[in-house]
């Protein structure tokens, strides 16, 4: 069973025709997902390629492999996201949720985005979350997990953090790529029953669970604003937007900070350790 909005956003575009590439950190279960998305849609140009968003060279293995492997990046969906990760840091020493939620995805889009301006008119589309209402993002601690407080709630607000983190990306990225063909948008896509809080301990992963089981979307349902943002006309030349239920909906009051979209950005760069001329001005 496939549990991730992200294999369904795969099938929904490989029905389409298109060249899908898997980006997957589980050989075994990428290999199973090629397998099932090539069966149920006859198209055999779904590939996977492995990354580890743990990892920053990892994430420029990856890119490096696709810009000089693949002719074009159309689409690119920004979509690795984990919860109740803990107190822990990576070997690039930075705090593990804000990497994999944000910080790698950040890096990814700055390697591939020559790429992504020769393929123009092309699109970029970040996962975030309502969770981001509930961040206290603040530049000076994006890097430390909070002191004095449960696993639980620590966990939740570093999730917090940085899926605020992809929005604020979102709208400066947006702002840079202005007049480049290139379009920028994040969304929210509900509350959907997946396994990304898996490791939230306890009692309140008991709690998930029932409510998942109650209320929770679907994973193909969560799917559909990302494919709606990847594939409708409707959206064509929209950008530096936030979408939620396939319609933009205004930012959230924390996302409203120009200047410190622009602080994000630089401590970002400076996190993932771009090189000058990977930069984008």
């Amino acid at each position: 069973m496939f549990t991730g909005i992200g294999y369904y956003a795969a099938l929904d575009f490989a029905a389409r025709g298109a060249r899908v590439i898997l980006a997957c950190r589980n050989e075994y279960k990428a290999q199973n997902a090629q397998k099932k998305i090539m069966k149920l849609t006859k198209n055999p140009n779904v590939v996977y390629k492995l990354i580890d968003m743990t990892s920053l060279s990892s994430v420029r293995a990856f890119a490096k492999e696709i810009n000089e492997t693949e002719e074009r990046i159309d689409i690119l969906v920004n979509n690795a996201g984990a919860g109740g990760l803990g107190n822990h840091f990576t070997k690039d020493d930075l705090q593990i949720s804000l990497q994999v939620n944000y910080l790698s995805g950040f890096l990814l889009t700055h390697l591939l985005i020559d790429k992504i301006k020769k393929s123009a008119p092309s699109r970029i589309i970040n996962v975030s979350s309502v969770m981001a209402n509930l961040s206290n993002l603040q530049i000076d601690k994006i890097n430390k997990y909070p002191k004095n407080m449960s696993r639980a709630f620590g966990d939740g607000l570093m999730y917090s953090n940085s899926k605020l983190a992809n929005i604020l990306f979102t709208l400066e990225l947006a702002h840079k790529l202005k007049n480049s063909g290139v379009t920028v948008n994040a969304l929210h896509p509900g509350a959907v029953n997946t396994d990304i809080f898996r490791r939230v301990p306890g009692v309140y992963k008991i709690v998930k669970n029932v409510l998942a089981g109650l209320y929770f979307r679907t994973p193909e349902e969560g799917a559909q604003t990302t494919i709606y943002l990847a594939t409708s006309e409707k959206v064509e030349g929209v950008t530096g937007k936030l979408f939620e239920n396939c319609t933009e909906i205004e930012l959230y009051r924390k996302a409203r900070d120009p200047e410190l979209a622009k602080a994000l950005w630089k401590v970002s760069e400076e996190l993932t350790k771009l090189h000058e001329d990977e930069k984008i001005k």
